[in-house]
């Protein structure tokens, strides 16, 4: 069983960059219950699970990704802070982190193994799609409506979507990490001469 430690130590320095004592443990409690209702026994299976089904994830795992979605949300953040005179719109960097750690986390009900060392989409999964999942994940925790927007929202089932500029962030950092791959998978993707 997946305990609350293993998740800390999964997403460490990020976790830790959240502020708000009582938000970083909502996060770590929404985790554990994705991981809880998703049949998730151990991180190890947790490190192998691709982060999408869509395409060829070339080796990248789903804790990468979400750990790369995250610090990427950062990283625009931080170009923003950096670049612009005056910040035009307040972003909430504690919500930027824990919705970037949790934009995908329905995907632990989304996917599961298939017994053959290989994954699959789960009947919840067919059912309702990861942002649909994450966001029931975050409500029943308690997270903010605003976090909740982020999981939500984040992917095509946010298009069109009144959404935090958190959601935003997030959502740019996930493509920026997706659409190479399924470009690349299409041979689409230019990678040189």
């Amino acid at each position: 069983m997946i305990d609350a430690e293993q998740i800390k130590t999964l997403f460490g320095d990020l976790l830790d960059e959240i502020g708000d004592e009582g938000l970083r443990g909502k996060v770590v409690e929404t985790w554990l219950l994705g991981c809880n209702e998703g049949g998730w026994k151990d991180i190890g299976s947790l490190r192998a699970m691709p982060f999408t089904l869509l395409t060829d994830c070339r080796g990248i795992g789903f804790v990468e990704h979400t750990l790369a979605v995250t610090r990427g949300a950062l990283g625009l953040l931080e170009a923003q802070s950096e670049s612009y005179e005056t910040m035009p719109y307040p972003v909430d960097r504690d919500r930027l982190i824990a919705g970037g750690l949790l934009h995908d986390v329905g995907k632990l009900l989304e996917i599961e193994q298939d017994g053959s060392g290989g994954y699959r989409k789960s009947h919840h999964g067919r059912c309702a799609r990861h942002p649909i999942s994450g966001t029931a994940l975050a409500a029943r925790v308690g997270l903010p409506l605003e976090i909740q927007n982020t999981i939500a929202c984040h992917a095509k089932e946010g298009e069109g979507r009144p959404r935090v500029v958190e959601t935003i962030l997030i959502h740019q950092a996930d493509f920026a990490t997706f659409d190479p791959l399924t470009m690349l998978a299409a041979g689409t993707l230019i990678t040189g001469e």
